[in-house]
């Protein structure tokens, strides 16, 4: 069984409005949210063994503030493809996953991410979690998916889990 963990990047920053959206930063409201998570991926054991991050500041920042709560820094990996991607540009990355992956966490952008996220929820999926994640994938939530089978195969998932940081304070 292997592990698919979806997070949106923290809330970025609209303070310049002359930076491209590729350069935001985050906002000190995402610095918190994404401190939190990696805390909680960290208690409860949800850390990743590879990490594949969209080349954008807002994720390769979050991606930092998760890593420094983790007692272990996995293999990372910054994708070009992840901004802006589509699902199924996104399903495709996952799809190419190396085997020996146990635990997959994708930083990455909204709506492709909540898309994805909903497209692969299989029948099995917790119906409270699936609920939240389909009225809104707020930014620095978490989405944690059972995979069965092999990720090249991955077309369903059971959803378990859905983390918003609102819900850890």
């Amino acid at each position: 069984m292997k592990t698919l963990l979806l997070m949106r990047h923290g809330k970025s920053s609209w303070d310049d409005r002359s930076l491209a959206d590729f350069e935001r930063p985050l906002a000190q409201r995402g610095v918190k949210a994404s401190k939190r998570i990696g805390r909680e991926l960290a208690s409860r054991g949800w850390v990743p063994t590879r990490v594949l991050v969209s080349p954008a500041l807002r994720t390769q920042r979050t991606w930092e503030l998760v890593a420094a709560e983790l007692a272990e820094a996995p293999t990372v990996g910054a994708v070009e493809s992840l901004y802006d991607a589509t699902p199924d540009e996104l399903l495709a990355e996952l799809q190419g996953a190396d085997e020996t992956v146990e635990t997959l966490l994708v930083i990455g952008h909204n709506p492709g991410l909540q898309d994805l996220a909903l497209a692969v929820a299989d029948k099995a999926s917790d119906a409270k979690a699936l609920a939240r994640l389909g009225e809104k994938f707020p930014t620095a939530a978490v989405a944690r998916f059972v995979v069965e089978g092999t990720w090249q195969g991955l077309s369903e998932a059971r959803l378990t889990d859905f983390l918003r940081p609102k819900d850890l304070v």
